[in-house]
């Protein structure tokens, strides 16, 4: 794609030609070479530019992608200081959420399905559907479908080179198209902007639309990369210490957290700086901050050599969904999913009676806490299956027929401050000061504080994995999934790594209800991003969807499995040994199961336990 009035291409799809094994360290760091290279200097005649720059740019940036190629090297920083392309003001500020519409909690969505793909990709290249489906089939990517069609496809006149802006704008307008008649509208902007792409842009813009780009480039890359190529920018002339570039990786990460907003986080880089960063980025209700999740231990006495000569708190693990609820005067009351989501309307019959458990000097709040299903006449919570049934879209409170209640663990921001910065125990006396006790609606999570291992009763770690495959039933299973493929998600690699096949835990009703559940899901054959061992082959392959909660003997090192393989041992991967289903985790998306780092750092710490 290209910048408005400029001649080159941004090339951030080179990173998906990189050779395996590629590190997150190496993807940081071109990363943050192609945002240098772009990036301006702060003089009065940035937008001057000079064409022998351009033919210089052009000629750094074709050999930075020849290099890539074969050895991944950085690019000296000497090197790069010339470049006087204002990279973030045109790119990040037309597009400050990367391939995303809009931040995951404004609930904007562009509500694009494969079927629409398919009919845009037909439309486009002037192939029949069915063609387009069975190359679909074939090669498991229709991004790449896209392209192969369209690199056959010989144009009458020359079209127009892509800009950012129109790329954009394009999934804005296909975001807000709704009403009658609104799906073929959607296949018509999508068919334009794959007609006007050019070599591989047609792949990236269907991937895009898919929300799978697949070039290795998660997150975490993103915000490193912003660190790295800020600190080297504003050292001109100066190479920045390896200290420097820690600190403010480090800066921006935890400054996300926090406000998981690109527009705010880079418009202030730009206007004050890294330095200032955290004094003018803090929590705004409105804003849901990120979950700060569980670091998973084998046992709880290596939980107490961490925290050794110190107390800790344990807290009951309640069968529900993660709320984080915000209000102030600007926003009313608002409610958000750990995923970011806003959960308002789903949950609104507790939202709108916040008056009734908040202290009278209470004004504003973010507070973290635990939905479950609620029975009022025995006065218990209820299990999560129950919860699940609550519609989450035109909810009406007269309609609502399973009640919640509410399980507060932690309060965030309180009368315009944030509280992060002071230990737990300090925030939950905050905590209990600031709200009152409202049986079957408002309670206190149930939590002790302890300080050696005869207090607490010993514990496997749960794991969560995607179903990616499924088993023909045999004997009492016939005619339903007899058992199950898992898999966890490798980040890096953006793949799903098998771990296990799972047949016991399961009641007749869960199976029933898997079938009914799983089969719409089955796809003709595994998704390119799948690793998996021949004997493990199912006999049904699935969309990454489901995702369950499982527990497990223990781990083992495994030939046929493939999770965190290149971790622990170069060709083998980790296994779940005797896998047992818990419960589906319908508040978890497929990426966020264990990752294959966890999965290693549970295996090692198994070692270190059965060793000491």
């Amino acid at each position: 794609m290209y910048f408005p009035n400029r001649k080159f291409t941004i090339n951030f799809f080179q990173l998906a030609k990189h050779p395996k094994p590629f590190t997150p360290e190496a993807r940081d760091k071109d990363v943050s070479v192609l945002i240098k290279k772009r990036k301006t200097l702060e003089d009065d005649d940035s937008n001057n530019i000079k064409s022998e720059n351009d033919t210089q740019l052009n000629s750094q940036v074709e050999k930075h992608k020849r290099d890539s190629k074969e050895s991944s090297p950085d690019i000296p920083e000497d090197k790069l200081s010339f470049q006087k392309y204002n990279f973030f003001n045109e790119t990040f500020k037309k597009s400050s959420d990367l391939l995303k519409v809009a931040p995951d909690y404004e609930g904007i969505e562009l509500g694009v399905g494969e079927t629409v793909l398919m009919k845009a990709i037909a439309s486009a290249t002037g192939k029949n559907l069915n063609r387009v489906k069975s190359e679909s089939e074939k090669l498991g990517d229709l991004g790449e479908v896209a392209m192969a069609f369209r690199l056959n496809q010989k144009t009458l006149f020359p079209l127009p080179d892509l800009t950012i802006d129109k790329v954009f704008d394009t999934f804005h307008e296909i975001s807000a198209t709704s009403g009658s008649s609104s799906q073929q509208k959607k296949v018509e902007k999508i068919s334009s902007l794959i007609v006007s792409g050019k070599n591989s842009e047609s792949k990236y813009i269907v991937r895009s639309l898919e929300g799978k780009l697949r070039i290795g480039l998660a997150e975490k890359t993103v915000l490193s990369a912003l660190g790295r190529a800020f600190v080297t920018y504003k050292a001109v002339g100066k190479t920045p210490t390896t200290e420097q570039l820690t600190e403010a990786i480090e800066t921006i990460k935890h400054v996300y957290t926090q406000l998981p907003n690109y527009k705010i986080l880079i418009t202030n880089l730009i206007e004050h700086g890294i330095k200032n960063l955290e004094d003018v980025c803090k929590l705004i209700p409105g804003i849901p901050v990120k979950p700060m999740l569980a670091h998973p231990t084998k046992s709880v006495t290596e939980v107490l050599n961490r925290f050794e000569n110190m107390n800790f708190t344990c807290e009951y693990k309640y069968d529900g969904e993660r709320i984080q609820i915000h209000k102030s005067k600007d926003i009313g009351s608002i409610s958000f999913s750990r995923n970011s989501e806003n959960t308002t309307d789903k949950y609104k019959d507790i939202i709108s009676k916040s008056d009734q458990f908040c202290a009278s000097h209470t004004e504003s709040f973010i507070i973290d806490a635990e939905v479950v299903a609620w029975d009022v006449s025995k006065k218990c919570i209820l299990p999560f299956q129950v919860l699940s049934t609550r519609k989450r879209k035109d909810v009406k409170e007269n309609e609502i027929s399973v009640q919640v209640c509410l399980f507060v663990f932690d309060i965030l921001f309180l009368n315009g401050e944030s509280l992060l910065q002071k230990p737990l125990n300090a925030r939950r006396d905050l905590l209990k000061e600031a709200f009152i006790l409202v049986p079957g609606l408002f309670q206190f999570a149930i939590s002790k504080d302890l300080r050696s291992v005869d207090e607490i009763q010993n514990f496997l770690e749960e794991s969560i994995a995607v179903v990616v495959g499924a088993y023909t039933g045999r004997g009492k299973r016939t005619g339903v999934y007899g058992g199950f493929l898992l898999a966890c998600y490798d980040p890096d690699r953006e793949e799903y790594q098998s771990i296990c096949k799972i047949g016991t835990g399961f009641s007749e009703e869960d199976l029933d209800n898997f079938k009914k559940i799983l089969e719409p899901l089955t796809i003709n054959q595994p998704k390119s991003y799948y690793s998996y061992g021949d004997s493990t082959k199912p006999d049904v392959w699935f969309e990454p969807s489901q995702v369950w909660e499982v527990k497990a003997a223990d781990l083992s090192i495994s030939p046929v499995y493939k999770a965190a393989i290149g971790i622990i041992s170069e060709d083998k991967g980790i296994s779940l040994r005797f896998p047992r289903f818990l419960r589906i985790r319908d508040d978890k998306s497929p990426e966020e199961c264990t990752s294959s780092s966890q999965i290693a750092d549970m295996f090692e710490s198994q070692n270190l336990n059965t060793a000491s």
